[in-house]
């Protein structure tokens, strides 16, 4: 019977010098992630605003500062960001020598776009994708659609990543990837127009997704299984928390968008001195026949760690052992193939999504929290932090469904009754998002490991890509959840609410896997609760059982 790899490279150990290194490196990699994903926060804020009134519009002081009309919005007087009284009609009445509010009703006066442009509020920011653009009133809806194009990036490039990475190594595609988000976010400082910014945004939506993948895949492929467990569930996910961390500094600091983009993109320069320091996966070098230099770098591992590797790690007949199974491949069919692999696909498809759009619209939504936005950013990344963490303690001690159906449950309940605070209490508002946005959170990193155990072998990386589909799917319409606010500020969270419980509910129907041994084969998976057990003609074997 031939050997595993992790039996095979079990005399490294688990966590000396080199795994270590391997751990912090690629975990760090994942930090520009964390602020370039979110950038658009801040770059596509919307300051307060109203229409222009030109200088020379030969109109009194007293007209000029009733020139906009007010309006209610939430129950509150505003002045109105996409309409003027018509400056023709003011400009006569000024120069009769009539006075606003006692020689004139100016609510009778008929109203004008802002057909001079606007002003922008420059408290908050210098300048803003929007206020250089005027991506308001009737172009509103190129804010949430400037997203949308990035996380529509993030899906293409999530179709090619793994192909990519399969055909020219782990470490080519991370650092290629990662120079193409460099690049690109570089090249987008000086984009004329808003639609040349959106076609550099999804470039850069490709290769952030491209080379957290490979990192992570890259990762779990070098560090033994505990070191594994912990890279996967922690290391990346708290890196990235760290750079989301570092996004409102950056900005607080830099008040211009452009210099805030050249900001951002500047630290991924940084990471080319680690291609030096971190080696291609043995594992795909082993799947390409380049087993000597597998080797090698096994060999210098070793070194690193003070211990002694054999003179020959690999014998010939295990990696052609190996090359036959990986031989075997399967279709996207087989995830339908039966009604109960079927269903639950289209489940976990359905809760990917949903915890998507909670994560990617609480994220989005931080400027319009009351308060400060460079605060409320900090606050809401830094609850991923004890999120990942308890996520983590969850996966360790407690069954998979009843830890994340409690963690949807909490987000999703607390998102619900936000409505229900009176609106004085804003900071009320704040932390029951902030604390539901962390319910979330946990949930997206529970859910990872939950699909891939429940899954079958032969088809577990497929399913784990095509339910990660979902979450895809959810990132790119969250903008327009948040649009939702502008006709209801309340709306956003009572649809999150509903949804994130309703997923709540729905993770229940789908079996255990904590602590059950995961299945080879379709046939061996476990029912979902309300079907019944059917005998199935269709198996597919594992590649060793296909032996």
């Amino acid at each position: 019977m031939s050997r595993g790899y992790d039996e095979i490279t079990s005399f490294l150990g688990e966590w000396g010098p080199f795994q270590r290194a391997i751990f912090f490196l690629l975990s760090s990699s994942i930090i520009p992630n964390g602020f370039n994903g979110l950038s658009v926060v801040f770059l596509a804020d919307t300051p307060s605003h109203w229409c222009h009134i030109p200088t020379n519009a030969n109109i009194s002081d007293q007209w000029r500062n009733v020139s906009i009309p007010l309006e209610e919005v939430n129950g509150e007087l505003q002045y109105s960001k996409c309409r003027r009284y018509s400056l023709g009609v003011i400009r006569n009445l000024s120069a009769m020598n009539y006075l606003p509010g006692v020689d004139v009703n100016v609510t009778e006066i008929k109203q004008e776009r802002c057909l001079d442009g606007w002003e922008y509020s420059q408290e908050t920011y210098i300048s803003t994708i929007v206020t250089q653009w005027d991506l308001v009133c009737s172009n509103d809806l190129k804010i949430p659609l400037t997203s949308s194009v990035f996380y529509l990036g993030v899906l293409c490039g999530s179709f090619i990543s793994g192909q990519l990475s399969d055909r020219y190594g782990r470490k080519v595609v991370l650092f290629g990837t990662m120079a193409v988000q460099t690049c690109f976010s570089v090249i987008q400082v000086f984009a004329p127009n808003w639609g040349a910014f959106c076609v550099l945004f999804f470039i850069v939506g490709m290769g952030q997704i491209s080379n957290y993948v490979a990192a992570f895949v890259l990762g779990t492929e070098i560090l033994g299984k505990s070191a594994r467990v912990l890279y996967s569930t922690l290391g990346v996910c708290l890196f990235f928390a760290i750079g989301y961390m570092l996004l409102p500094l950056f900005a607080f600091c830099i008040r211009d968008w452009r210099m805030l983009q050249l900001a951002l993109s500047v630290p991924g320069f940084l990471y080319i001195p680690l291609w030096w320091f971190i080696p291609e996966s043995p594992r795909w070098l082993l799947s390409q026949g380049r087993v000597e230099e597998a080797e090698e770098i096994l060999q210098e591992a070793a070194r690193k760690n003070g211990i002694a590797a054999p003179t020959r790690i690999f014998e010939p007949g295990e990696v052609s052992d190996w090359a036959s199974k990986r031989k075997q491949s399967h279709s996207i069919l087989d995830l339908l193939r039966t009604k109960n692999i079927c269903t639950m696909t289209i489940m976990f498809f359905a809760v990917w999504m949903t915890v998507s759009v909670g994560y990617f619209a609480l994220s989005l939504n931080t400027p319009n929290l009351h308060g400060d936005p460079y605060l409320n950013c900090f606050f809401s990344a830094a609850t991923e932090v004890p999120a990942y963490v308890v996520a983590w303690l969850l996966l360790r001690w407690f069954p998979r469904r009843y830890s994340m159906s409690a963690t949807l449950f909490l987000g999703g309940v607390l998102l619900f009754f936000i409505h229900l605070v009176p609106p004085s209490l804003t900071m009320v508002s704040t932390a029951l998002e902030m604390v539901g946005k962390f319910g979330i959170t946990a949930a997206f990193s529970i859910v990872y490991v939950y699909t891939a155990e429940v899954y079958p072998t032969v088809v577990r990386n497929m399913a784990v890509g095509t339910c990660s589909m979902g979450s895809r799917l959810g990132s790119i319409i969250s903008p327009y959840f948040i649009y939702l606010g502008t006709y209801d500020k309340y709306l956003p969270y009572f649809l999150m609410g509903s949804l994130t419980i309703l997923s709540g509910v729905l993770i229940l129907l789908i079996p255990e896997s904590f602590r059950v041994p995961m299945p080879e084969t379709i046939d061996e998976m476990q029912i979902i609760k309300g079907l019944k057990p059917k005998m199935s003609s269709y198996n597919l074997q594992s590649p060793a059982e296909a032996e």
